[in-house]
């Protein structure tokens, strides 16, 4: 084992922390690594950039980074902007621990200078579509923006669906009540950004009394944060989205979680323990290991670190593109908002652990 650095050792951070950004997913990313960093028995400063969701932001951001002496950059929440990041890390020589974007092609060839903590969208997505499944749903409708993280979860719920014998439909962003209507669709599912277009669409199927018995549903998590809750209120209750939480959280989990609550001042999304567990694997790492870039990278492989939601291990998952590193699996869950309570989280449905 080496002998514990006695200066900091910089790590670089990337986060959405500004619009167009989803910049309250950012902040809880922060809060979890920054918790992490101060629990930490070796010195680690966090050099924080604001990606603002911009792929060139990040990726230059990791340039400077990298120019700086980073040992390892960890980080960022929306999927275009980390396999932005990733591929830069790569190119580089700099490893990068992906903290919360699921999107499976990180890299487009294999590295083993990245590896991820948040499950890929092929895993996670697919519980969603079983979700749909169990409740009854056979013919589901999608509300889809044309960007690559969207249409790859479409293609996903829909391979997913048919093999089940159900049917996912497209309805058009701008008219969806009308194509909604005349569907025979039981549910829609909203893979678009938030809130806008997420925010008006739930208000127009909401007020269409032909939907009254529609659901409504947003895989990535739009409900998640608390500017969903201000700007909907009862409206933006009963939405079922994906949460990467156990049913419960161990001892370790549950300091966090109390930790998190005061830096927060309010709950702590699953966006906050993944920024956790980032710094407490890479911890270990540069506890175990020392500083130097390759030996990180090389050590993701081997290392083994109880999380906030339970043991991390990294392996190569057959069938997810670019071969990142990849814990396999966080929990999945399927939540929503309470409609008697809309800031209380409702389990609905829980992978199965494998």
């Amino acid at each position: 084992m080496n002998t514990p650095p006695q200066s900091p050792i910089r790590i670089g951070a990337l986060a959405p922390l500004s619009k167009p950004g989803w910049d309250e997913a950012g902040r809880h990313l922060l809060a979890g690594l920054e918790l992490a960093v101060s629990d930490s028995d070796i010195p680690i400063e966090l050099l924080v950039r604001d990606t603002a969701a911009d792929p060139d932001k990040a990726a230059a951001a990791v340039d400077e980074l990298a120019d700086l002496g980073v040992a390892a950059i960890v980080g960022e929440y929306h999927s275009v902007v980390a396999r932005s990041a990733a591929a830069r890390a790569d190119a580089l020589g700099v490893p990068f621990l992906c903290s919360s974007a699921v999107l499976d092609t990180l890299t487009e060839q294999p590295t083993d200078w990245v590896a991820r903590i948040a499950p890929a969208q092929s895993h996670c997505w697919q519980v969603y579509a079983d979700f749909l499944l169990a409740a009854g749903h056979t013919r589901i409708a999608v509300a889809a923006q044309p960007t690559v993280y969207w249409a790859s979860g479409t293609r996903i719920l829909r391979a997913r669906l048919a093999s089940r014998g159900a049917t996912l439909v497209k309805v058009g962003i701008t008219a969806a009540c009308a194509g909604l209507a005349a569907s025979g669709a039981t549910a829609l599912l909203l893979l678009v950004g938030t809130p806008e277009p997420a925010v008006p669409i739930v208000k127009a199927v909401r007020a269409d009394p032909r939907l009254a018995d529609l659901l409504i549903g947003a895989p990535a998590g739009q409900p998640e944060f608390a500017e969903w809750a201000d700007l909907l209120g009862a409206e933006g209750t009963g939405i079922p989205f994906l949460s990467y939480l156990p049913d419960r959280l161990s001892p370790l989990g549950a300091r966090v979680d109390a930790a998190l609550r005061e830096r927060l001042a309010g709950a702590p999304s699953f966006v906050a323990f993944e920024g956790y567990d980032t710094i407490a694997v890479l911890g270990e790492i540069l506890r175990a290991h020392g500083t130097d870039r390759k030996t990180i990278a090389e050590a993701w492989p081997h290392v083994a670190v109880e999380g906030t939601r339970g043991p991390i291990r990294f392996s190569r998952v057959p069938g997810i593109s670019g071969s990142v590193w990849q814990w396999a699996w966080p929990p999945v869950q399927v939540v929503d908002r309470d409609p008697a309570d809309p800031s209380r989280i409702r389990v609905l449905y829980s992978a199965p652990r494998s």
